[in-house]
């Protein structure tokens, strides 16, 4: 049984791309806190999870110049994107909540980090285990 690096690296990378994308809607939402009626949003891991299923369907390739279905968080499915529900909505109809929002930002960047902590060890250990231990 060959050893792939998708197993390998036991979903650290999706988690990676995940943090990417999640990080992004963040900074969105920061970016419009002052434009008036727009909505916050957020996106879940459940959602992208299942984003990353059904585009996970294989496909055959009859012809080398055939395109390869790639899989993965590379981009964010309008369905995966939920509105979020204001706490104190404010009189221009925004209800983006900048201190929620920032502290989302905080907890998803130190996330980032941890995820991207564990695929490095991985890569280390791998690189190591193939140079035979030095």
């Amino acid at each position: 049984m060959a050893i792939t690096f998708e197993g390998a690296l036991a979903g650290h990378d999706k988690a990676l791309l995940f943090r990417s994308a999640r990080s992004a809607v963040l900074a969105n939402n920061i970016a419009n806190s002052d434009t008036p009626n727009y909505k916050a949003r957020d996106i879940s891991f459940e959602s992208m999870m299942s984003q990353s299923m059904r585009s996970q369907l294989s496909m055959d390739v009859t012809n080398e110049k055939h395109l390869s279905q790639t899989s993965g968080f590379t981009s964010i499915d309008a369905d995966a994107l939920l509105y979020r529900t204001p706490s104190q909505p404010s009189l221009d109809g925004n209800t983006v909540d900048m201190q929620r929002e920032q502290a989302e930002f905080a907890q998803n960047s130190l996330q980032f980090d941890t995820s991207f902590l564990f695929l490095d060890r991985k890569i280390s250990g791998m690189k190591k285990a193939l140079s035979g231990g030095r």
